[in-house]
C-alpha cells in the first residue's frame, strides 16, 4: 500500500507531497475519503463528468495499462505524476489528455495584501475550507479561490480570475489572502496543482514546481 511516514513528509518526498495534496483536495471538494491502492489512491468525486479519479504518485507502465484497460467508462480520471509524453504510450484509444498540471509548494508566512482600487474582497470559512471572493465596486465577479488546511499543509484550489480582470493583481490578492489564512490556521506549507496558465502567477509568488502531472479521462473532455 502507498503510505506516507513522518520521515517522508519531513524530507519532502514526492509521495508525501502528493498524499498531502490528496488530503487537502478531498476536503476542498467534499469528496469521499481517499481509498488506499497498491499504486496510490482512488477518490469518488460523485459528479457526472468526474465520477472518480485514480491518483498515482509514481506511475509505472504496468499500473497505468492495467488501470486504463479497466476504467474505460466516461467520468473516470487518471492523475499521473509524470509528464504527458512519458505516459502517452501506455494508454489505449479513447483516453483524452486535459491540460498538464504542475504540483507546486510554497512556505507559508504572514501576508497583508492590499485590495486594488475599484474592488472589494470577502472571505469566509466553512467546513474546513476558506474561500475568497473579489468583486468590482458594483458587485460583478472578478476573482475567487479556496484553500483547505489539513494540519501542516494546506491545499489551494479552484483559483479563478475573470477574463476582463486579469493582469490587475487580483490573482496575487486571492493567493496571498488564502496563504495568510492557512498560515494563521497553523499550516506551514502550501500545495496546489496548477495549470500552465496559473503556473506563472504562482511562480511569481514564490511557489516552486515539484512535479508535472498528466491529467486524462476516457471519452470526451468536459466543456
Amino acid at each position: 500500500m502507498t503510505t506516507v511516514t513522518a520521515a517522508d513528509r519531513e524530507s519532502g518526498t514526492l509521495g508525501a507531497l502528493v498524499r498531502d495534496w490528496v488530503d487537502g483536495w478531498v476536503v476542498s471538494r467534499g469528496t469521499s475519503d481517499p481509498m488506499e491502492r497498491p499504486w496510490g489512491w482512488t477518490i469518488d468525486a460523485g459528479q457526472a463528468h468526474h465520477v472518480a479519479r485514480h491518483v498515482l504518485p509514481a506511475p509505472t507502465e504496468a499500473d497505468v495499462r492495467a488501470l486504463a484497460d479497466g476504467a474505460r467508462v466516461p467520468g473516470i480520471w487518471l492523475k499521473l505524476f509524470a509528464d504527458d509524453d512519458t505516459v502517452r504510450p501506455w494508454l489505449g484509444e479513447g483516453w483524452r489528455f486535459d491540460k498538464p498540471g504542475f504540483l507546486m509548494t510554497v512556505p507559508l508566512a504572514a501576508e497583508r495584501p492590499r485590495v486594488p482600487a475599484g474592488y472589494t474582497l470577502t472571505s469566509w470559512t466553512r467546513g474546513g475550507v476558506s474561500r475568497v471572493l473579489v468583486r468590482t465596486a458594483d458587485g460583478h465577479f472578478a476573482a475567487r479561490g479556496q484553500i483547505a488546511p489539513t494540519g501542516p499543509t494546506a491545499v489551494a484550489d479552484q483559483i479563478e480570475t475573470a477574463p476582463g480582470h486579469r493582469r490587475k493583481g487580483l490573482g496575487g490578492l486571492v493567493m496571498r489572502t488564502l496563504q495568510n489564512t492557512a498560515h494563521e490556521a497553523g499550516a506551514t506549507t502550501g500545495i496546489l496543482v496548477g495549470t500552465p496558465e496559473g503556473r506563472s502567477l504562482y511562480t511569481s509568488l514564490g511557489w516552486k514546481t515539484r512535479s508535472p502531472m498528466a491529467s486524462l479521462t476516457f471519452g470526451t473532455l468536459p466543456a
